[in-house]
């Protein structure tokens, strides 16, 4: 009786002090990857083709044709890219469980030795984990839980994540994809219109930049130069390509 009151009021306590102490995290990792992923091709891949064509000496209605069909091709295979990638993520999860599952039916002694070990790297000694060890053989789905996790690292994905995945790459990439194609819209001469674009997507670069470093933890300033500095790179090179191929 003692002992359950102990652990009422532990529990209780545990509670309380969790409740006073609210943590904040970043939880949205994966759909920021994936803007990250969308926004930066569309503001490069598109400004590297109207730059190159502008180079070539095309009209700004040939270049925002192009840079459209583009900007639609491109959003289409990213985002189909982005839904291959977490369907497979979550068949390889599928198979993993279920092979961890079988594996701790069938040989759930070797399996209590892998918690042991795992539960060893962290410095715990043999006295300290086996309680731990006992109480997760007592708990299948707890215990299959901790092997998809710590053993295997592997987290469950989220079943609608490949359909959010695929509309958030498309719509960043659409997105950032128009940003160099606003000036041609407006400027009937592409080697005027290069220029505006240029312009208009460094910004959006910096900015972009900016603001990825800030959610990712990372120094803003620097991600900002940086991402500037890449795009800046594959628009030169496709417009020198450009140049080349004319002479």
């Amino acid at each position: 009786m003692a002992q359950e009151y102990d652990r009422r009021n532990l529990e209780e306590e545990k509670q309380t002090l969790l409740n006073q102490h609210k943590e904040i995290h970043f939880t949205a990792g994966d759909i920021v990857r994936d803007i990250i992923i969308g926004v930066s091709d569309g503001l490069t891949v598109p400004f590297a083709l109207a730059a190159g064509l502008s180079g070539a000496n095309a009209t700004s209605s040939i270049v925002l044709t192009a840079g459209i069909a583009e900007v639609a091709a491109g959003a289409i295979s990213m985002g189909l890219g982005g839904y291959l990638a977490a369907t497979s993520e979550a068949d390889h999860y599928a198979k993993e469980l279920k092979r961890e599952e079988e594996e701790i039916i069938a040989v759930p002694d070797t399996e209590a030795a892998e918690v042991a070990e795992i539960l060893a790297q962290y410095g715990i000694e043999p006295h300290e984990y086996a309680p731990v060890v006992n109480a997760l053989r007592k708990k299948p789905q707890a215990w299959l839980d901790f092997m998809m996790k710590f053993e295997l690292g592997l987290e469950k994905p989220d079943p609608k994540r490949a359909l959010q995945s695929a509309m958030t790459i498309a719509i960043a990439y659409i997105t950032g994809g128009l940003v160099p194609l606003l000036p041609y819209m407006f400027i009937p001469k592409a080697t005027e219109a290069v220029v505006a674009s240029a312009a208009v997507t460094l910004v959006a670069l910096l900015i972009f930049g900016y603001a990825k470093g800030h959610f990712t933890g990372n120094k803003p300033i620097w991600s900002a130069i940086q991402t500037a500095l890449i795009g800046a790179i594959a628009s030169a090179a496709a417009f020198g390509m450009a140049k080349v191929v004319q002479a």
